[in-house]
C-alpha cells in the first residue's frame, strides 16, 4: 500500500475519532442546558439501540442489492414476511429456529425480486413496490391461517412463543450505570453508553454487530466482495473478466432478503415479544434511507441506522416531550456546524438555507416547554425526509445501480 494512501486512512480514522468525540461533547453539553438527564440515559440509548437494529438490518440488506445493481425497494416486504416467519417458526420450534425462518422468508422475498429484476428485466421500483404490496396481503393471509385457532392467536397477531435470551456483562454493566447516574459532564454520557452496550443486551444484537462487520470485511477485504461491487458499478466490464454477473446479482439481492427478514425477527423477538400484522411501521423505507444517507458504506449505513433508531427509540417512550425538545437543541447545533462547513466549501446559498432552519429549531427550542406528543410520533420519519435532503449532494451510488443488464451486452 502507497504511502500517501495509507496517510489518508490514517488521518480519515483521526477524523471520525474527532468527530465522534464531538458529538458526545455536544450531546452532554445539551443535556446540561436543557435538565434533560434522559437524552443520553442507559435506558434511552438501549431503546435507541433496539430501535436501530431493524433498521440497520434493513439498510446492510439494501447494500447488499444496490452493491451488485438493484435497487431493493422491497425491503419493506422482505421485513414483513419475516416477521410473520420468525413468529411461526419460534412458536413451534423455538427462537433459533425463528431466526432461520425469519431469513427463509425474507429470502424468498429477495429471491421473487431477483427473478422479476435481474431474468426477465422488470423496472426495479416497480418490482419492489409490488413485492411490498404482495407481501403486506400474504402475511395477512397467512397470520389469518395459521394462527387463529393458536393459543395466544388471532386472525392479526400471536405471542405466546420463546425469544432470544438477553446477555448482561457482570461488573462493567453496574460499573457502567453507577457512573452514568451521577451526571458528570461527557463521562456519565460515555457510561450510558456503554451500560446500554452491556445491559440486557440481546444476542440478536450481538449477531447484527457480527453481520455487519462480516459483510464490511466481505464486500471491501475479499475477492468476492470485489466482483459483486464490480456488477452494480460496471457489468459489462465484469462481464468480459468473467464474472457471471447474472449469479452474484442472485446472491445480493437474496441475502438482501435473509437480512430484511431477520431485521422482521427482531421486531417480533426483542423488539415486542409478539406478532402483528404490519409490525413493520415503514422501517424498511427508513433503512432504505439510512443506506442512502450512509452513501452506500457499512459504517455510514450504521451512522444512519443509530440516528434515525434514536429519534425512533424517543419516540416510543413515555413522557417524551421534554426529550423531543432537547433534540430539537442537538439538531439545531449539527446543523450550524454543518452550514459552516457548507461555507468554507463555498456552497453559499445551501450554508444559508441550513442555517436559517437551524435557527427556526433555535427559535421553536427557545419557545416551548415540550414539543406536542402528535409530533414526537412523526420525528422518525421527519428526521429521515429531512437528512436525506441535506445531505442528497454528497452521495455517490454505484454507477450501474437500478440501471438494466442483459447478458452479452458487453459484445
Amino acid at each position: 500500500m502507497a504511502t500517501d494512501q495509507i496517510a489518508r486512512i490514517r488521518t480519515y480514522r483521526y477524523t471520525m475519532i474527532l468527530m465522534a468525540l464531538a458529538v458526545v461533547a455536544t450531546i452532554a453539553a445539551v443535556r446540561v442546558i436543557t435538565g434533560a438527564d434522559r437524552i443520553s440515559s442507559p435506558g434511552t440509548l438501549r431503546a435507541a439501540i433496539i430501535a436501530a437494529c431493524p433498521i440497520l438490518l434493513a439498510g446492510i440488506g439494501g447494500l447488499w442489492a444496490e452493491r451488485a445493481g438493484i435497487v431493493n425497494i422491497g425491503l419493506e416486504g422482505q421485513m414483513l414476511l419475516g416477521t410473520w416467519g420468525a413468529a411461526f417458526f419460534a412458536y413451534h420450534h423455538g427462537p433459533y429456529v425463528g431466526l432461520l425462518g425469519a431469513a427463509g422468508m425474507g429470502l424468498l422475498g429477495g429471491l421473487l425480486h431477483a427473478v422479476a429484476t435481474v431474468s426477465f428485466g422488470v423496472d426495479h421500483i416497480i418490482s419492489g413496490v409490488a413485492i411490498n404490496i404482495i407481501s403486506l396481503g400474504a402475511i395477512g393471509f397467512l397470520a389469518k391461517s395459521f394462527f387463529e385457532d393458536l393459543e395466544g392467536g388471532g386472525p392479526r397477531n400471536l405471542s405466546g412463543y420463546e425469544t432470544l435470551p438477553n446477555i448482561t456483562v457482570p461488573g462493567v454493566s453496574d460499573a457502567a450505570l453507577s457512573v452514568a447516574e451521577r451526571n458528570i459532564f461527557v463521562v456519565s454520557d460515555v457510561a450510558g453508553a456503554v451500560a446500554a452496550l452491556t445491559t440486557r443486551v440481546s444476542l440478536l444484537t450481538v449477531l447484527v454487530v457480527v453481520l455487519v462487520v462480516g459483510t464490511a470485511w466481505l464486500l471491501w477485504r475479499t475477492a468476492f466482495g470485489l466482483r459483486l461491487r464490480s456488477c452494480g458499478e460496471n457489468p459489462q466490464a465484469a462481464e468480459t473478466l468473467g464474472v457471471d454477473v447474472y449469479r452474484y446479482k442472485y446472491v445480493a439481492v437474496m441475502v438482501s432478503g435473509a437480512f430484511a427478514g431477520l431485521g422482521g425477527a427482531y421486531l417480533t423477538m426483542v423488539a415486542s415479544s409478539s406478532f402483528t400484522v404490519g409490525q413493520t411501521g415503514g422501517r424498511g423505507y427508513i433503512g432504505l434511507a439510512a443506506m442512502i444517507f450512509g452513501n452506500w458504506r457499512p459504517s455510514g449505513v450504521v451512522a444512519g441506522s443509530l440516528m434515525f433508531g434514536y429519534t425512533d427509540g424517543i419516540s416510543l417512550l413515555p413522557n417524551n416531550g421534554p426529550l423531543v425538545r432537547s433534540l430539537l437543541l442537538l439538531i439545531a447545533i449539527f446543523l450550524l456546524a454543518y452550514a459552516v462547513v457548507k461555507y468554507r466549501s463555498t456552497e453559499r446559498v445551501t450554508a444559508g438555507v441550513i442555517a436559517a432552519i437551524a435557527v427556526l429549531l433555535l427559535v421553536w427550542f427557545a419557545t416551548t416547554d415540550a414539543v406536542p406528543s402528535a409530533f414526537t410520533g412523526m420525528t422518525p420519519y421527519v428526521i429521515t425526509l429531512f437528512v436525506l435532503a441535506v445531505a442528497g449532494a454528497r452521495l455517490r451510488m454505484p454507477a450501474a445501480d437500478g440501471k438494466p443488464y442483459r447478458r452479452g451486452g458487453a459484445g
